[in-house]
């Protein structure tokens, strides 16, 4: 646990002593793999989700329950989700063995993969402008999680705490699903990306507090609610998730969930959770710096990736010669 003076020679101590032991030195490919499956992961259930919108011939309002059924028949999709699960696999696995500080910052070169992925897969070549929303995104990102690392100490969740993060997620819910049904044929990727990254950041909290109940043997009803909480929560986000993958490229569904969903956890724990009780006030600050920098990063990418600009080119195109939008590659 780590207080609130920390100098510099405290920070250079801590790392030494993770490359000293050889066990956590798994981590680190452990969650390179993760990363590795999480990309190609990506890239094929986005090749699925396309080609099932191209055969039922509806796109661009939510992916329907034909739609949703359609896809266990889709190979690629099919194997694109055992490919994240795999990533799954690896990321608890490395969490296991390595402090978060190592295995989060590596998990975000899943988006740096899925980006030079899809360039070959696409054609379509990064620009400046995105290279630069990677940049922040991935600064952003490693600046946020060294910080948590180094200042957030864990406490005992009491019944109250668990439930403040139940409501949460109901409040979060339902905002989210009230707007996708007010606004489905409205709704851009970023408002997917956003809410599939949101939604998965309480599931991330609350498998940590089924776990952590479960193996202190407090199972009672507040933990089979988190249960039901954390199905249901990994039902929509999963819909958000597969649904952007219709509506943006994969790196931004990557960029959603290497970003977002992260920062939702950790604030999580910190506002909620009391984590950060122990850090001083600069943190606190480069907290919220480096959060914002990672959200503009995600921001700036779905304004300014190639492969949207381009289809927004023909859409304008389409639109102007009275014809249809051009079917997806």
């Amino acid at each position: 646990m780590i207080g609130a003076e920390v100098s510099l020679n405290d920070v250079t101590d801590e790392l030494v002593g993770i490359f000293r032991d050889p066990g956590i030195l798994l981590g680190i490919p452990l969650a390179l793999a993760g990363a590795v499956f999480m990309s190609f992961g990506a890239q094929y259930q986005h090749r699925g989700v396309v080609k099932v919108e191209r055969v039922t011939g509806q796109t661009g309002a939510g992916l329907t329950g034909r739609q949703l059924l359609a896809l266990l028949g889709r190979p690629s999709w099919v194997a694109g989700t055992l490919m994240l699960g795999l990533a799954i696999i690896c990321q608890l696995g490395a969490l296991s063995v390595a402090p978060l500080i190592l295995v989060q910052p590596i998990g975000a070169i899943a988006l740096v993969i899925t980006t030079l992925l899809n360039a070959r897969v696409s054609g379509h070549k990064p620009t400046r402008r995105s290279i630069f929303a990677i940049v922040l995104c991935l600064g952003g990102i490693f600046s946020f999680v060294t910080i948590a690392a180094f200042f957030a100490t864990e406490h005992a969740i009491t019944a109250r705490e668990l439930s403040i993060i139940l409501v949460i997620l109901l409040v979060v819910l339902v905002i989210f699903g009230g707007t996708w049904l007010a606004r489905r044929r409205k709704l851009r990727a970023l408002f997917y990306i956003s809410a599939g990254g949101v939604v998965y950041g309480f599931v991330a909290t609350l498998a940590k507090v089924v776990i952590s109940r479960a193996q202190a043997g407090n199972f009672d009803w507040l933990t089979v609610l988190c249960v039901v909480g954390l199905l249901i929560a990994a039902g929509v986000g999963s819909y958000f998730v597969q649904t952007s993958y219709s509506v943006g490229p994969p790196d931004l569904v990557i960029a959603g969930l290497t970003v977002i969903d992260p920062i939702v956890a950790v604030v999580i724990g910190l506002v909620v959770l009391g984590e950060a009780s122990s850090a001083p006030p600069w943190a606190l600050v480069g907290f919220g710096i480096a959060g914002a920098i990672a959200i503009v990063g995600v921001f700036l990418l779905t304004r300014y990736h190639p492969q949207i600009i381009s289809d927004s080119q023909e859409l304008r195109i389409a639109r102007g010669s009275g014809g249809e939008r051009p079917p997806l590659a």
